[in-house]
């Protein structure tokens, strides 16, 4: 017979760690679950990629450094820098707006999992979402002919600094406004963003007056910095990652200011 209190109930929370995984693992299941998000996240930069890079409907610059003047080389960039945003910034705003507006957000800040926990959960489940993302476009863009230069290190840095640029800035809109407002906002950003943040268009295809600023948005940054890395073969991007790390204290430092949980 098994000793006295070899089956005595111990109460308390688990593991710092342990709670963050899990959380993190059911966070990526529910995105990976639902439909409206893989269209976003998955679906449409996929579309994008192989649309623009079989036909030729948008005029871009082919120069590689060393290739052979692909449309891809140029698009590819791009569309990795689109593939972020759209999960670290719009996907997340909106399901963070939504679980804000049933009181998810309000019941899980009461659990022994700490809010910062939590948000680190949604930012890993974030970043293992990302990394889907950007396995499946590189495979497809090889498909197509891709040929990327460029340092890994570099490539790796922009996208863990956009992602920060991009998620602080989505959990700031879904932790301000009203869940209806966030998925329409959110979904506006992105078309804005898509068309005028150099993913597809090339910036110098704007006006002067407006290259300048739209240089500065953190989609623009991104996808310029992946774009001189992965087909000019460019060393660091020191400008991009500047504005980039500025979008993330901003955007992360706002969020964690204004973020209001009911």
């Amino acid at each position: 017979m098994s000793a006295a209190g070899t089956y005595t109930p111990k109460p308390g929370a688990a593991p710092l760690p342990r709670m963050i995984a899990a959380q993190a693992a059911l966070e990526t299941k529910m995105l990976l679950r639902n439909g409206e998000q893989l269209l976003l996240t998955v679906v449409i930069p996929t579309l994008l990629l192989v649309l623009f890079s079989a036909v030729d409907i948008v005029t871009v610059p082919t120069e590689t450094a060393g290739g052979d003047g692909k449309a891809v080389d140029f698009l590819a960039p791009g569309i990795l820098a689109l593939a972020v945003m759209s999960t670290a910034f719009t996907g997340q705003a909106i399901a963070t707006g939504f679980e804000r507006r049933y009181g998810v957000l309000k019941r899980l800040g009461a659990s022994p999992l700490p809010r910062w926990a939590l948000m680190a959960a949604k930012t890993l489940s974030v970043l293992v979402t990302e990394v889907l993302q950007i396995v499946l476009l590189t495979v497809i863009a090889f498909g197509l002919g891709w040929s990327p230069q460029g340092n890994p290190f570099a490539v790796l840095l922009l996208l863990i600094l956009g992602t920060a640029a991009f998620s602080g800035l989505g959990l700031l809109m879904a932790g301000t406004l009203k869940a209806e407002a966030t998925l329409a906002a959110a979904n506006l950003v992105f078309l804005l963003l898509l068309v005028g943040g150099g993913v597809i268009v090339p910036l110098d295809k704007f006006p002067e007056a407006a290259q300048s600023v739209l240089g500065l948005l953190p989609i623009s940054a991104l996808s310029d910095g992946l774009r001189d890395v992965l087909q000019h073969g460019a060393g660091m991007p020191w400008a991009d990652l500047g504005i980039l790390a500025v979008w993330a204290v901003l955007g992360l430092g706002a969020a964690g200011r204004f973020f209001r949980w009911e």
